[in-house]
């Protein structure tokens, strides 16, 4: 098999063995639901609900007239306990409408449209827009956005991010072996709505029975327009600029979106939602995501409400393993946030939980001086040198910092992974990306 890739990148352990042949599950409601007012990239949204008032799933309960942002809906019915700040897995409390469910599981009535493949572009992005779609690979970023591409670029090329470069997760493997069809359909939607020609599904390697299910059920329904795309398994593969290097063999210029190399990318999940929402009308409500990893009793590909929280997942995976966790990891092992408060929600874009006890979590606080080995540099995608940069950031040089390309950097984790010195490499370029940001904004304030 003739494989696709990019220069750079790394290979950790897969580590999908545990729940790639495991179909997904539903987790019973929880007690309590927390909807965080900010789940995208973009405006925070504004409640459209007060405490004490009752609500039915799928009902919109909050907004921004922000042009980035995403509406936030229901996941389920019951009654709005508070709105107030509550922790969220980037570490800050956030603004959140929290709803104890009652046993009714009402819904607000999702008005359907039996073919929506002949639906005029415009309503289909309408619908996106009001369904609150985001990203659901993790960057969440408002889906309806990228489906207007800047007016001056011409888009002729859509590409899925089916590939799944991170260890444990195999939320989208699963959803291309069960949801297949409604995956099909949501990426002619998507290309009717940017009105490109082409679709390619990008799918690693290591996921063969996909790749082979997906390129029978394309043939068998005569999608001509639509290929997949076998890619050689490495990180980060699903990244945007590698995977459109990799599927296209377009190079997208630095600081630059895929619209300037004609091209719009999608995650595999993201355009299910995209069909749900224009067939049933069904905003984004529930998602599925992997619960894995060798701290975790029975590791499972799950659907779950928006809101839940985390440890109503684990009690269903069946708790801890090997005793009290030593790291909770919301997302990618690679580029999740660790967590230490299991009351935090999962939320549109989380794609994974990843839990490991206490003797496989190295100490963080210990590492060494940069030996200058090159390594990192070798594997870095961006084709930056990681090492200047963090030992600039440690010496507060973020000038030279900044020359070196710090801001360029899409903190995919791959330098730490190799640095012998086991050096908080990604620490070290945030706080450099941050400090580099807030002198750039400093003229703009006066």
């Amino acid at each position: 098999m003739q494989l696709s890739s990019f220069r750079g990148g790394i290979h950790p352990p897969h580590h999908k063995h545990e729940t790639e042949h495991k179909a997904i599950v539903t987790a019973p409601i929880s007690e309590k639901i927390i909807l965080p007012l900010s789940q995208h990239i973009g405006a925070p949204c504004k409640p459209l609900v007060k405490v004490g008032q009752q609500v039915k799933a799928g009902q919109k309960i909050a907004e921004s007239e922000s042009f980035i942002s995403a509406p936030i809906h229901a996941s389920v019915s019951g009654i709005v306990e508070s709105i107030a700040p509550h922790p969220h897995f980037t570490g800050v409390d956030m603004m959140s409408i929290i709803i104890i469910p009652d046993r009714n599981q009402e819904s607000v009535p999702f008005p359907e449209i039996a073919n929506p493949e002949e639906e005029p572009a415009e309503r289909i992005k309408t619908l996106v827009k009001e369904a609150g779609i985001v990203g659901m690979g993790g960057a969440a970023f408002p889906t309806f956005v990228k489906l207007y591409p800047p007016k001056d670029k011409r888009i002729d090329s859509l590409v899925i991010n089916a590939c799944e470069c991170e260890s444990f997760l195999t939320c989208d493997h699963r959803l291309l072996l069960e949801r297949m069809d409604d995956i099909l359909k949501g990426v002619n939607l998507v290309l009717r709505a940017i009105e490109a020609q082409s679709a390619y599904i990008g799918i690693e390697d290591n996921k063969p029975d996909a790749i082979q299910a997906v390129r029978a059920r394309i043939e068998a329904a005569g999608f001509s327009n639509i290929q997949v795309v076998a890619l050689e398994t490495k990180y980060p593969q699903g990244c945007e600029k590698q995977l459109i290097k990799a599927v296209l063999n377009r190079e997208v210029p630095l600081r630059k979106l895929p619209s300037e190399v004609g091209a719009v990318v999608q995650n595999a999940g993201t355009v299910l939602a995209v069909y749900e929402a224009v067939r049933f009308g069904k905003p984004l409500i529930e998602r599925v995501l992997t619960v894995s990893g060798p701290g975790i009793q029975t590791p499972q590909n799950i659907l779950a409400k928006l809101g839940t929280p985390i440890s109503h997942l684990i009690s269903f995976c069946g708790g801890w393993k090997d005793g009290p966790p030593g790291k909770i990891v919301v997302g990618g092992p690679m580029t999740g946030f660790a967590i230490a408060n299991l009351d935090i929600p999962i939320v549109k874009g989380t794609s994974g939980i990843v839990v490991f006890p206490r003797h496989l979590v190295p100490d963080p606080d210990r590492y060494w001086p940069c030996l200058k080995c090159g390594k990192c540099a070798d594997i870095c995608p961006m084709f930056l040198t990681p090492n200047l940069i963090g030992y600039y950031s440690e010496k507060e040089r973020y000038r030279e910092a900044d020359e070196c390309g710090a801001l360029d950097c899409m903190e995919c984790g791959s330098c730490a992974f190799v640095c012998p010195s086991r050096r908080p490499m990604i620490q070290l370029i945030r706080k450099a990306k941050a400090q580099i940001m807030a002198q750039k904004r400093k003229p703009m304030m006066k």
